[in-house]
């Protein structure tokens, strides 16, 4: 059995430096968002999503060197969120125009979800591609996004991130 990789564990000490925000700003939106640790030291995205000049999501990415993950099949990932539906994506190279996306709903609990790679398929701008699904060679970017047609707040807190 192959040992887990670890994408990001949040503690209290976590440098989150190479977490960025993305909200459709850069198209024109009112969207807002920011991460940051809170006290117990887990990453929190957090902001509001606004429909005003056609916009409609806010996203957090993490920049990383490309990491193999050839032989692994799962992202395991430990979240609290606040019962709104986020999306998951991976990119295998960070200048590739398009994600691969896992769609999930949160519960308002810790949840440990279990993300399978290959049924993460191809996405860009909210089209689905005549692609492959991700073939889990390797990871530069992950990001998480909402964007679920409507105006709301919303909050996302994130413990740990690895591929299984």
């Amino acid at each position: 059995m192959i040992s887990p990789i670890v994408i990001f564990n949040f503690n209290t000490n976590s440098n989150l430096s190479q977490w960025t925000v993305l909200d459709d700003v850069v198209m024109g939106g009112r969207s807002s968002s920011k991460i940051y640790l809170n006290s117990e030291g887990h990453g929190v995205f957090e902001g509001h999503v606004s429909l005003e000049n056609n916009g409609g999501f806010s996203s957090v990415r993490y920049q990383m060197n490309p990491i193999s993950v050839k032989g692994y099949s799962k992202c395991v990932i430990r979240l609290k969120g606040d019962g709104k539906n986020y999306q998951f994506r991976i990119k295998s190279k960070s200048e590739d125009y398009y994600s691969y996306i896992a769609k999930f709903s949160t519960t308002g609990q810790w949840q440990t979800l279990e993300i399978n790679m290959e049924d993460m398929s191809p996405w860009f701008r909210g089209r689905r591609l005549d692609m492959p699904n991700y073939p889990a060679i390797t990871i530069e970017s992950i990001s998480f996004l909402i964007g679920n047609k409507k105006e709301e707040d919303f909050k996302l807190l994130l413990d740990s991130i690895e591929v299984q």
